[in-house]
């Protein structure tokens, strides 16, 4: 499929000199495993509660919130947030639409975006739960959004997806490893300044990072079955 999608532009590119980073099928099965094991844990109040409870006693004894570190460390969740994300990714796939002539890598962005939104949304929706800094019920509550992290989730699919295409449109080296890194890096940072600021559970960027890959592995699953087949027989059609 990467060979393909190079030669159909017929514009020559770098060779890969990273993976594109699809997730194994062994990743995608222990990614869901540890979702539901830490999700019916927390359901049953078990120990990952209370080890959350402690962690957040801790970074908020750091006061990072109220420090001079602040701006730095916000700056770094800001590798999961949506806006910074989306942006970088308009301008990666409006450089392969003018220079490759191909709405694939934005058909792979649309769909990424619209899984993201409705699968953690319904998590979060669904089981309803408060971040740290909330007064009260931990779980279940109607203003409960912080279980899973949408933070780690988005830096995980997203910086996946935009390694994916710098990777199969032969971006030059130094592009593909600087998404390789934000692909690999991004979410761990992301996940590690979300809760250091208090903003998220521990176990949020935890299960955040299992959605990620799961979603990565579905959205991969339909491009092979559906996006690129589709997007081929279009460019094969005779023009009139």
């Amino acid at each position: 499929m990467t060979r393909g999608a190079v030669r159909e532009t017929g514009l020559p590119g770098s060779p890969p000199v990273v993976s594109v980073g699809r997730p194994p099928w062994w990743l995608i099965v222990a990614a869901l495993v540890l979702g539901c094991l830490v999700t019916a844990d927390l359901l049953s109040r078990g120990r990952l509660e209370r080890m959350d409870l402690r962690v957040s006693e801790i970074v908020s004894d750091w006061g990072l919130k109220e420090s001079p570190a602040y701006p730095v460390v916000w700056v770094i969740t800001q590798l999961g947030g949506r806006v910074t994300i989306l942006v970088v990714l308009t301008v990666l796939v409006g450089y392969l639409l003018w220079r490759r002539g191909t709405w694939l890598p934005v058909a792979r962005v649309a769909l990424a975006v619209a899984l993201l939104t409705a699968g953690v949304y319904a998590i979060k929706h669904g089981i309803g739960r408060t971040a740290p800094a909330f007064p009260g019920s931990y779980l279940f509550h109607a203003d409960g959004a912080s279980f899973p992290s949408g933070h780690v989730a988005n830096a995980v699919l997203m910086w996946g997806v935009a390694r994916w295409q710098a990777v199969e449109y032969g971006l030059p080296p130094a592009v593909q490893r600087t998404f390789w890194w934000l692909s690999v890096a991004g979410p761990v940072a992301t996940g590690v300044a979300m809760v250091s600021l208090d903003f998220h559970w521990v176990t949020d960027a935890v299960v955040g990072g299992a959605v990620g890959i799961l979603l990565l592995g579905v959205v991969h699953a339909l491009d092979a079955a559906v996006l690129s087949r589709y997007v081929r027989a279009r460019a094969d059609r005779p023009v009139a």
